[in-house]
């Protein structure tokens, strides 16, 4: 798939965000409001093993930023565990047109994903949230599963901690439905990354 294609589906869909939701994703919204005028804003996605949930949303926040002009927005990810970014992450990043470049060989490889021919690619491993890679003050910590809401500790560096879950695509590993599954969360996340993003475009133009 070409990736403009996708985003245009993707932008097409945040119209059919519950109203529930969208009021949680305003959260962050706000957040980013308030600090848009900072030349650096620091946000970092944190889940449970930093392999699928909080790489997605690293991925598409940054594509959205990007794609609405706000190239101050850093995105990192994190986890409250090490493991290794999921197989079936990847091979849905890479489906809709996101070059995936995997830059070393082992149990717990970087991989950089490009987005635009002119961009510095997203970096992405799976790491314990305070790794030295993320930044260390004046970020936003955002939740993107239950579990690391619940057992990640108090960071006093972060100026906010936002809860965003998703349900883990992992219930579908090694099922038929594991491919498509992951499409979906990844389209779902996508949507509501370029929701955000959307919103805060639309009160700068007020």
């Amino acid at each position: 798939m070409v990736l403009s294609n996708f985003i245009q589906n993707i932008l097409n869909s945040t119209n059919n965000i519950s109203i529930e939701r969208q009021e949680n994703l305003n959260i962050l919204v706000d957040y980013i409001d308030k600090n848009i005028n900072g030349t650096n804003i620091p946000l970092i996605f944190i889940c449970t093993h930093n392999s699928r949930r909080s790489f997605f949303t690293q991925v598409w926040a940054k594509v959205a930023a990007d794609y609405f002009g706000f190239n101050q927005i850093a995105v990192y990810s994190g986890g409250t565990s090490e493991t290794e970014i999921y197989k079936e992450t990847i091979n849905a990043l890479s489906a809709v047109g996101l070059k995936i470049i995997k830059l070393t060989e082992n149990n717990n490889p970087i991989y950089a994903v490009k987005y635009h021919p002119q961009k510095y690619p997203i970096i992405g491993f799976s790491k314990i949230f305070d790794h030295p890679f993320n930044p260390k003050e004046r970020f936003a910590a955002i939740m993107t599963c239950g579990n690391a809401d619940a057992n990640c500790p108090y960071i006093p560096e972060a100026s906010a901690r936002i809860s965003l879950t998703y349900i883990d695509p992992k219930q579908s590993d090694g099922t038929p439905q594991e491919t498509q599954t992951y499409l979906d969360k990844s389209a779902e996340i996508a949507a509501e990354m370029f929701y955000v993003f959307k919103q805060i475009k639309n009160n700068e133009q007020r």
